[in-house]
């Protein structure tokens, strides 16, 4: 991390320029994005867009991401150039390259399903940009969660293309180990389209403007965000906060306490994560680029959410945590569920800060990210399948408005899958899709619903695995608002119990998905009486919470 703002080449930067050029960037990750979403093959891509691009500067610092990406994809991006810089020399990288990687402990990624491919940009023989896609490759839902080795194959930071040609040797280990192959064949050709355009694009760029210009302008956009960091942390009251709550999945047969330190001191901030649980025998451990992903992701939302997304936001930062805790996990721990404690990071610095910035914050949303994986034979297509689904909940409310009702919240940004893609595709079938009365807490600003989905499997021998938090506890309120309700997941009655998430359904057995609801914000005896009549006349409460909105004299 860059501790001080560092100048610029002496080139003739004007504010206009720089904005010209900043767009552009900007303009370039998007395309790169659309490009993806528009070749791919699978329905977790194509349809739910869970992908993300990213262009990075020569020395593999962030200089633009797409704004339709989740926010903890930049964990399994922010460390692939750093990782591809320490396994090869300047000239063992040439033009033409294309690099693959999704390993957290070797090639800098967050969890194994998250395949990053990156390619340098050369201008005049010289490195002076990286393009980096990933893709969520939903293919490795049926498998254990002990330790890394049973999530998926690890890819250490290894040329997927060298020098224009196609190392199909490696691809062919990598499919060997994949459950539908031809899917994943198919999206790693999206991700490559993806980068040539941004190499065409940015070269255009150069063409026009001329290469030192560019990355004299690169320089300062980081920079300014930099300084739009800095002078936003000094708005929040010097002084050290706390925060505490209550993390459960269903791997976990116990409830863990996460807890956050954070120092505000002028216009610099620390968070220190010490005191946390070890790691655990289970797939919710964070790597330190989960962890990083965030608080960047936090911070940003509170103090200014037009702050542009590169690395200038790291400068003023202090991240702190102990390496082998659950948020900063070491090899061979399992990180492929770390969206769910990463979910409840978010949760931690919300409340921390709650005091110092009532008016920046929300109470708890749902606290999750519900992932639904099932997988098997479909005889009547003859192919084996994987549907992956994140299922969104309630968001938090804040000092002025209701929650969002049924939507994906902080770490997550994907689509839902539409029923109609998800039944063509799977043995599938949706008998419910709708939100969940009375799910949101109370408060003068209610809480989002959270969400039903009932699925019936159409196909014998259909594994399900059910992978969320927030069933122990609830989603808590702010400043007198009512907390959220706890997830469920419930199962029709000839299907076989849920051992730590997973089970197995045959024909004609559901499974129905309820996700967390989220706080309120504020005493509810001051919510208006006509939205509370608005309320229970839609079905979003209950005559019997009603009366949790009296004046407590009445």
């Amino acid at each position: 991390m860059t501790d001080a703002i560092q100048p610029v080449q002496a080139i003739a930067l004007d504010a206009v320029l720089v904005e010209v050029i900043g767009s552009a960037l900007a303009t370039i990750v998007e395309e790169m994005s659309e490009t993806l979403v528009k070749a791919a093959f699978s329905p977790n891509i194509k349809e739910r867009r869970d992908c993300t691009a990213s262009l990075f500067d020569a020395h593999g610092q962030a200089i633009a991401q797409d704004e339709g990406g989740s926010p903890l994809h930049l964990g399994s991006l922010m460390g692939i150039v750093d990782a591809i810089r320490s396994r090869f020399t300047d000239d063992q990288i040439r033009h033409g390259d294309i690099f693959i990687g999704n390993d957290p402990y070797t090639g800098g990624g967050s969890h194994l399903p998250d395949i990053v491919l990156a390619s340098p940009i050369f201008v005049d023989g010289e490195v002076k940009a990286w393009a980096a896609t990933l893709a969520h490759h939903a293919d490795f839902g049926d498998r254990g969660h002990a330790h890394i080795y049973q999530e998926a194959i690890r890819i250490p930071p290894v040329h997927l293309v060298k020098e224009g040609v196609p190392q199909d040797e490696l691809l062919q280990l990598i499919l060997l180990n994949c459950q539908i192959p031809e899917e994943r064949k198919a999206d790693l050709r999206a991700q490559e389209a993806a980068l040539r355009v941004a190499t065409a694009r940015y070269l255009e760029l150069c063409e026009r403007h001329g290469v030192d210009t560019l990355t004299a302008v690169a320089d300062e956009l980081l920079n300014y965000t930099e300084r739009r960091t800095r002078a936003a942390i000094s708005d929040i009251p010097d002084g050290e906060y706390h925060f505490e709550d209550l993390f459960d999945c269903p791997e976990l047969d116990e409830e863990l306490t996460l807890r956050v330190r954070i120092v505000v001191t002028g216009d610099e901030i620390l968070f220190d994560f010490a005191d946390n649980p070890a790691q655990v025998r289970a797939s919710v451990n964070v790597v330190w680029t989960g962890l990083y992903a965030a608080v960047y992701y936090t911070l940003k939302t509170l103090i200014d959410p037009d702050i542009s997304p590169n690395a200038g936001l790291y400068r003023p930062v202090t991240i702190e945590a102990e390496e082998g805790s659950i948020i900063n996990c070491q090899e061979p721990a399992a990180v492929n569920g770390r969206s769910e404690t990463c979910q409840r990071i978010v949760d931690l610095i919300q409340g921390a800060l709650a005091d110092a910035v009532p008016h920046r914050v929300t109470a708890a949303s749902n606290g999750a990210n519900t992932g639904v994986h099932f997988s098997g034979y479909d005889a009547e297509r003859s192919r084996n399948f994987v549907y992956l689904e994140t299922i969104g909940g309630g968001s938090g409310a804040r000092y002025n408005k209701d929650g969002l009702d049924g939507v994906q919240v902080h770490m997550t940004n994907t689509s839902n899958l539409p029923v109609e893609s998800l039944e063509s595709e799977y043995p599938l079938v949706v008998e419910a899709y709708e939100l969940l009365d009375d799910s949101g807490g109370v408060g003068e600003f209610r809480g989002g619903q959270g969400i039903r989905r009932k699925i019936r499997a159409e196909a014998d021998d259909v594994h399900f695995w059910f992978d969320t938090s927030r069933q122990k506890s609830q989603p808590w309120g702010l400043f007198g608002g009512g907390p959220g309700r706890s997830a469920h997941c419930i199962l029709s009655p000839d299907a076989a119990p849920v051992q730590h998430g997973y089970t197995v359904l045959n024909a004609g057995q559901t499974a129905s998905i309820e996700t967390a609801g989220a706080g309120g914000y504020g005493d509810p005896a001051k919510r208006p009486p006509e939205q509370v009549a608005r309320d229970l006349e839609a079905g979003r409460i209950s005559e019997e919470t009603k009366k949790r909105y009296l004046p407590r004299d009445e």
